[in-house]
C-alpha cells in the first residue's frame, strides 16, 4: 500500500484544477522544473468570472471577504490598543498582524487573481509562511496568561516576533525552492502524488498542534484559574467556526464547484469562517481581560 503521508495530490485535485484555493497547490502548478506546464489535477475546474482571452478571477467571493477580514482585523487592533491594562495586548495585536498579512496573500492565492505564475508562487509561499508563525504567535498568546515572562516587555515580545520570524523564514525558503525550484531538492515533489514530507508536517500538521495546544492552555487557565466557564463559550465556538471552514475547504469544496459549474468552492466559505473563528478568538480574550474577574488565588491578575 503506497504512503499517503505528504500526499497532496487529492488536495490539489479536489481545490480546483486552473486556480486552486488551497495555496500549497500553486507550488507545484507551473513549476520551472515542469517546464511551465501545469499538472491540471483533474478535478472541478474553477474558472469564476471571464476576462476574456482565456484569463479568469478566478474566486470573488474569496476575495472580497478577505478585503473584510483586512479591515476587521484594523478595528480589533484598534480596539486591541484601547484595552491598556489588558494582560497579552501586544501579543494579541501580533496576532491580527499576522492574520492580515496571510488575508492580503490569500486574495492573490486564493482569490485567483490572472496574475504571473512567478507571482503566484510568490505569494503562495508567503502564505504557507504566514500561516505557520501566525498560529505559532496564537500559540504563545495561550501561554502569556501564565506570565512566565511578563507579557508586552521587550523580552516577551522578542521571543515571540524572533520565533515567529525563524518560523516564517523556515518555512518560505522550503515553500519557495519548491516552487521555484532553485536547488532542484525538492523537485521530486513536482510530479504525481506530489509528495512532499517537509510541507505536509509544516503546512498541514504543524499548525494544527499548535491549535490544540492553544486551546488545551485556554481551557486550563479558563477553568483552573480563573474558575469560569462563559469565556469557554466563545473559545469552543471559535474552534468549531474554524472546524466547519476546513470541512467546506477539504470535504465540500469539490462538490460546491460541481454544483455552480466551476464559479466558486469552498475557498469562500473556508475565509469566511476563519474570519468569523479569529474574531471570536479575539472576543475570547477580551473576555478573560475584562475588570470585573475575580483575582485569582495563583495572583495572576487580569486587570
Amino acid at each position: 500500500m503506497p504512503n499517503k503521508y505528504g500526499n497532496f495530490h487529492d488536495f490539489c485535485r479536489d481545490s480546483g484544477s486552473r486556480f486552486a484555493t488551497i495555496p500549497i497547490c500553486n507550488l507545484f502548478n507551473e513549476s520551472p522544473a515542469r517546464g511551465g506546464q501545469s499538472p491540471w489535477y483533474g478535478g472541478c475546474d474553477l474558472t469564476g468570472i471571464s476576462l476574456g482571452n482565456d484569463r479568469y478571477l478566478a474566486n470573488l467571493g474569496s476575495i472580497l471577504v478577505a478585503v473584510i477580514a483586512i479591515l476587521v482585523s484594523l478595528l480589533l487592533l484598534w480596539r486591541s490598543d484601547r484595552k491598556k491594562a489588558a494582560v497579552g495586548r501586544r501579543e494579541m495585536q501580533f496576532f491580527l498582524i499576522g492574520y492580515i498579512i496571510i488575508e492580503i496573500c490569500e486574495i492573490f492565492t486564493v482569490g485567483g487573481f490572472p496574475l504571473d505564475s512567478k507571482v503566484r508562487r510568490a505569494f503562495s509561499a508567503a502564505h504557507i509562511a504566514a500561516i505557520v508563525a501566525d498560529l505559532w504567535i496564537l500559540m504563545m498568546n495561550g501561554a502569556v496568561g501564565y506570565q512566565l515572562v511578563d507579557d508586552g516587555t521587550p523580552l516577551s515580545i522578542g521571543l515571540i516576533f524572533g520565533s515567529a520570524a525563524a518560523l516564517f523564514v523556515g518555512t518560505g525558503y522550503i515553500a519557495l525552492d519548491t516552487g521555484f525550484s532553485w536547488t532542484g531538492f525538492f523537485n521530486s515533489t513536482l510530479d504525481a502524488p506530489n509528495q512532499s514530507y517537509s510541507l505536509y508536517t509544516l503546512y498541514q500538521l504543524v499548525p494544527l498542534l499548535f491549535l490544540v495546544i492553544y486551546f488545551l492552555l485556554e481551557t486550563y487557565l479558563v477553568l483552573r484559574v480563573l474558575g469560569e466557564i462563559r469565556p469557554m463559550i466563545y473559545l469552543v465556538t471559535a474552534a468549531l467556526l474554524f472546524a466547519i471552514g476546513q470541512i467546506f475547504q477539504y470535504v465540500l469544496s469539490v462538490h460546491i464547484c460541481n454544483g455552480t459549474s466551476g464559479k466558486i468552492n469552498g475557498g469562500l466559505f473556508e475565509t469566511l469562517f476563519t474570519l468569523l473563528s479569529v474574531v471570536t478568538i479575539w472576543a475570547f480574550w477580551s473576555s478573560i481581560t475584562e475588570d470585573d474577574w475575580p483575582a485569582p488565588q495563583s495572583e495572576m491578575s487580569y486587570n
